[in-house]
């Protein structure tokens, strides 16, 4: 089969690998019908996230199941399902608890030794404790097929981030970050019930989704001003949550300058390249409160897809570029360039 590989910063290919087959009797082989480049996936592109020369690459796809091994039990060949970016037993304490990002059994896709969701199939390890069941319906149907795309991953995240940042029915939130999953954070504060979402962006293809995702204020100034903005809009005060989803030094000193005392801050961005930009004795004085990191999107999904299905929220507009599996590459420069918001692979 084809799959992207990444052999050096900024040397992403499609090259030809050995076909997905089954090795455990709880794995099962998925021919992915929908895939996409995640932001977290420039951070190897870039080369600031050390790779294996060759390794495989991508963590968020769909498809439909063509084999499984003789210990699963729930699926069968023939079904559409949705894979979370980490596989999880659903045995263990971890995942009973719902932290499936902690099962000692898990793993990413495209670790070494694994397959990586921008290809045309993946073996799936532990396939009744990681993948969900879609309506077979939905293969037909290319708008809802995308939308359902974004449970494997961002939307889940943004929907982590407001839940750490405590988002309440007549909260006030700001988001830090215009990215996809910056923008799912939209979403779901909406859907948890804002009153007031503030989206931190300067981007106004991607500040339109935000609105339309329900931020009722963009605030486009950096630094200080954008200090300032965020206060005048709350009264002086901040905003009682702050979703931070881009995970820079910068990012994070902005989410605590712009929280309201006694608030707290949702963060999900991956950190890269700095320090953290937290200042505990700050924290402490306003007593702020930091909840977050890698989102166990597994367990929101059965919460999170009924929405979907039934047009309450849809996550789609977040993928707005469209290409093939040999042009995956090309949709590489696109995010870096930060010509596409987030691009959608058709393989």
């Amino acid at each position: 089969m084809r799959a992207t590989v990444i052999h050096a910063p900024h040397d992403i290919r499609v090259e030809e690998v050995p076909d997905p087959a089954i090795r455990q009797p709880t794995d099962a082989v998925v021919r992915v019908l929908r895939a996409c480049i995640c932001g977290s996936d420039l951070w190897a592109y870039r080369g600031e996230s050390a790779r294996q020369p060759g390794q495989r690459i991508g963590h968020e796809f769909l498809g439909v199941v063509e084999e499984t091994g003789a210990g699963v039990g729930g699926f069968a060949v023939g079904d559409l399902v949705v894979a979370p970016f980490v596989w999880s037993d659903g045995t263990c304490a971890y995942c009973a608890e719902g932290l499936t990002t902690s099962c000692p059994e898990g793993g990413f896709w495209g670790s070494v030794g694994s397959d990586g969701g921008q290809g045309e199939a993946v073996r799936v390890p532990y396939a009744d404790g990681t993948l969900v069941k879609l309506p077979a319906a939905a293969a037909s149907d290319d708008r809802l097929l995308t939308a359902l795309l974004a449970l494997s991953d961002v939307l889940g995240t943004g929907h982590h981030a407001a839940l750490g940042a405590g988002v309440t029915k007549g909260s006030t939130v700001a988001v830090v970050g215009d990215g996809a999953v910056g923008l799912c954070g939209v979403l779901a504060a909406r859907r948890l019930g804002a009153e007031r979402i503030i989206e931190l962006g300067r981007h106004s293809a991607r500040t339109d989704i935000a609105r339309r995702f329900g931020a009722t204020d963009v605030v486009a100034e950096r630094g200080e001003a954008a200090l300032a903005a965020v206060r005048e809009l709350t009264r002086g005060e901040g905003a009682h949550s702050v979703i931070e989803a881009v995970g820079t030094e910068q990012s994070m000193r902005t989410a605590l300058d712009i929280v309201r005392d006694g608030g707290a801050i949702g963060y999900v961005g991956v950190p890269h390249g700095s320090a953290s930009g937290v200042d505990l004795g700050v924290m402490f004085d306003r007593n702020i409160a930091l909840r977050g990191g890698v989102a166990p999107v597994r367990t929101y999904i059965p919460e999170l897809l009924p929405d979907v299905l039934d047009g309450t929220i849809d996550p789609s507009p977040v993928f707005d570029l469209s290409i093939g599996l040999d042009e995956v590459p090309a949709g590489y420069r696109a995010m870096d360039g930060r010509t596409a918001l987030k691009v959608l692979i058709t393989p």
